[in-house]
């Protein structure tokens, strides 16, 4: 790999960073690495591999073990971790997974110690939610919710639980985008005398948008199935830290629950690395543009985007934490759960599917989706109703999609 006079920059250190040509006959990207065991240099390489793998020893700065087995790491997941760490502001590390729920329940089982409270902000992604719910709650551990974005209750929240092991903030939460205060809930774990981790999935507007390491934050989770992948195509999570050693802790346990991503979505998704600023900065300003055109439409009763935000708290979040607003916004119908239907049925450039981030328009209803598992009293707290809709703008000329959608809201 190049050595650079200087920190280059993360758009030249993902095409740069993780890969060494001349291991590959001289390939200008990684091929994909096909195997299930490795051959090592020598019995001595095999035992030091061991060691370092199990976590008995820490592998020495540059030190580049043998690789053993595909279950415990591979050259294209090594690959992309190492192009993964510079869109992550002050990240050192990164661990690669088969999925974001992948990523997020090794997280859980990782840091929560038997005894230990989970605090959560609600709402979180649906399948989060269940997992706690049906899991995590099931295998021992206590869970409790706190309202997302409200800075005094999340602080009084960690402030209180004397047993805090793990605090995890979905931020923008999904599907209300309503923010947290990333800075206030690191202050407050700080304070508190077990220095419990927090984690936040920062799926919505990471990397580009938001940067929770740079504020304080231990863990960053990301379902890479969305934006990082960008087109619908595959599953992955991953999770970036600044002490390398909590993600040396998260693979030893990847390698036993055997949720690696795999060689071909690797090599998948470390071909997408170096368009993600450019794909989210469009994204961004498609739906901005369409936010700011939609507003005072008669068939809208509340449109939910950050550049529309008119509570002042929301406002000094978004304007501390977050550089551009995001591609997600929702909508919310004057005729409910019978217009949300109607419009879903009526688009036709939009298309009316779970998931978000990739290069098309993707439109659901969370109530009966994405969030259907959430209990009436959780919908309520949460502020998710049946006249929400969740649109994830792709990167479709704007004002088609803006014909789509008026066209879509007056066809009831």
């Amino acid at each position: 790999m190049p050595r650079f006079p200087y920190r280059v920059r993360p758009e030249t250190a993902v095409l740069t960073s993780g890969f060494d040509p001349k291991l590959s006959v001289g390939a200008a990207r990684p091929p994909v690495y096909r195997s299930s065991t490795y051959v090592f240099s020598s019995p001595e390489a095999a035992e030091r591999a061991f060691e370092v793998v199990l976590g008995k020893v820490r592998a020495a700065e540059a030190e580049v073990p043998d690789l053993i087995y595909a279950r415990l790491n591979h050259p294209n997941a090594e690959i992309l971790e190492d192009q993964l760490v510079p869109l992550e502001r002050e990240a050192t590390a990164a661990a690669v997974f088969n999925s974001g729920m992948a990523a997020i329940f090794t997280v859980m089982l990782g840091f929560l110690e038997r005894g230990r409270t989970l605090l959560y902000t609600q709402p979180l992604y649906g399948g989060t939610q269940h997992l706690i719910h049906h899991v995590l709650e099931p295998l021992g551990f206590a869970a409790h919710g706190v309202n997302a974005g409200d800075t005094a209750a999340i602080a009084a929240a960690i402030k209180a639980n004397k047993e805090l092991g793990l605090v995890l903030i979905e931020t923008p939460a999904n599907p209300t985008l309503t923010m947290t205060d990333l800075k206030a809930a690191t202050d407050a774990v700080q304070r508190h005398p077990r220095r419990p981790l927090l984690a936040v999935d920062n799926t919505l507007l990471g990397p580009t948008f938001q940067h929770p390491l740079a504020i304080g934050v231990d863990l960053v989770i990301y379902s890479a199935t969305k934006f990082l992948g960008g087109f619908s195509d595959l599953l992955a999570g991953a999770v970036l830290a600044r002490d390398a050693g909590l993600i040396e802790h998260m693979r030893g346990l990847r390698a036993l629950f055997g949720n690696i991503l795999q060689a071909d979505e690797c090599w998948m998704l470390h071909s997408r690395l170096s368009t993600v600023g450019l794909r989210m900065n469009r994204q961004s300003k498609n739906a901005q543009r369409i936010a700011e055109h939609l507003v005072d439409h008669p068939q809208i009763k509340r449109i939910i985007y950050p550049t529309l935000f008119t509570d002042v708290e929301q406002i000094r979040i978004r304007d501390a934490q977050t550089d551009y607003p995001g591609s997600l916004l929702s909508l919310e119908l004057a005729g409910g759960k019978r217009a949300a239907f109607d419009f879903l049925r009526a688009l036709q450039i939009g298309r009316n599917a779970v998931s978000l981030g990739g290069v098309e328009t993707l439109v659901c209803h969370p109530m009966t989706t994405t969030h259907s598992e959430f209990s009436e009293e959780e919908l309520a707290r949460s502020g998710i109703t049946d006249a929400m809709v969740r649109i994830s703008i792709g990167i479709e000329h704007w004002r088609d999609l803006l014909y789509d959608f008026k066209r879509a809201l007056e066809s009831g």
